[in-house]
Order: C-alpha cells, then sequence, then structure tokens
C-alpha cells in the first residue's frame, strides 16, 4: 500500500524538490503538495481506500468523518462517500449571513469526529483544526493523515492526548522513491537530512 501511495504521489507531481518555506518559516528542500489531488481521481480515490484500511484496521470509534479545508476536504468527501461514512467540516471563514455556523452538516452535541487532514509538520496547526469542533460540542480523539513529515507532530499530539495515523511517513517516501529511482541521490540526501535534523 504505501509503494502505491508513495509511487502516485511522485507520478501526479505532488512531491517537489526545491527551495520551499514551510507555515513555520523555515526552508525546506522537500514539498509535499497535496492540492493536486483534486484533478487526479484516481490517486484520490486510492488515497481515500488507503485511510479506510488504517480507520477499519485500527478500529477506530467515531460518529462522523471531519474534513480540514481545503485541501483535506476531496479526500475526507471520497472517504465519507466510498463507506458511506457521515461527514462534517469545519468553514475556514465564517459566513456574517445564513446560518452563520462555524460546522457544516448534520451532528448532535457529544459525537465523536474523526478528523482527516493530509499531512502535519510540527502539529500546532492541528489544535486551530479542532477549536471549532470541540467548541461546538464534537469530542475529537483520533486524527487520520496522508503524510507525515514526522517533525515533531505526533509527539505533539500525543502530548495533548490525541491519537495520530498515517498512511506514509516522509522517510518511508522517500525511501520508496529512492530505491525506486524516481528521485536522485542529491535530492534524497538533502531531503533526508533536512527532515532528521529537523524537528520542532
Amino acid at each position: 500500500m504505501k509503494k502505491t501511495i508513495a509511487l502516485l504521489l511522485h507520478e501526479i507531481g505532488a512531491v517537489k524538490f526545491g527551495e520551499f518555506t514551510l507555515k513555520s518559516g523555515v526552508t525546506s528542500p522537500i514539498y509535499i503538495d497535496l492540492r493536486v489531488l483534486v484533478s487526479y481521481p484516481h490517486a484520490l480515490k486510492k488515497i481515500s481506500e488507503a485511510m479506510a484500511k488504517i480507520i477499519k484496521a485500527e478500529k477506530l470509534a467515531f460518529d462522523v468523518v471531519a474534513g480540514i479545508p481545503y485541501t483535506a476536504l476531496p479526500i475526507a468527501t471520497a472517504v465519507s462517500i466510498n463507506e458511506n461514512w457521515p461527514m462534517i467540516y469545519a468553514r475556514k471563514e465564517i459566513k456574517d449571513y445564513g446560518t452563520k455556523k462555524k460546522i457544516e452538516g448534520v451532528y448532535k452535541e457529544g459525537q465523536t469526529a474523526l478528523i482527516i487532514d493530509d499531512l502535519i509538520t510540527n502539529g500546532a496547526s492541528k489544535f486551530e483544526t479542532i477549536e471549532p469542533f470541540e467548541a461546538s460540542g464534537l469530542k475529537v480523539k483520533d486524527f487520520v493523515i496522508l503524510v507525515d513529515r514526522e517533525q515533531g507532530g505526533g509527539r505533539l499530539l500525543a502530548e495533548k492526548g490525541y491519537r495520530l495515523f498515517s498512511v506514509i511517513g516522509i522517510n518511508e517516501l522517500l525511501d520508496i522513491l529512492n530505491t525506486e529511482e524516481k528521485i536522485d541521490a542529491k535530492q534524497y540526501e538533502q531531503a533526508k537530512h533536512f527532515i532528521n535534523n529537523t524537528q520542532f
């Protein structure tokens, strides 16, 4: 499964090498651009199947899956449709007209929301992610993400009592692309050095 996902992400141009400024302000030699997923339904389908497989294998308990704007919304939608699991999502911007709701979709206070997201780096943004859900009376225990950049995010979530499950870690992703000769030695070494020497 991991090999399939790694090669898919490379095929659709989601794994980029160069100089990229991350949300933290740090410059990284590798960038995972999962916004392109919406244009590749075959990749989105495979990824949603991989996520559902983890959710079932780990026997995660939840009432609704929760999508995060914007990149993870299509992933969560694909999981919801494939598995017939109800979905909700948090609005990025709250409208000043109509219902003015933070959370769209049908849910009840006290229910558990399973967060589906695209990527984690240091984990700090995940607390912003879950704030509207918890503020609306939903419980959050678990995160299922596509790529873990393995730079401290999982540790931070665990310290706060949340569990993180990922389809693939960035070191595994790099190792597969290197073994399959999809990237050159310089790209591989620079990315591995950065990932393993930059913890947040």
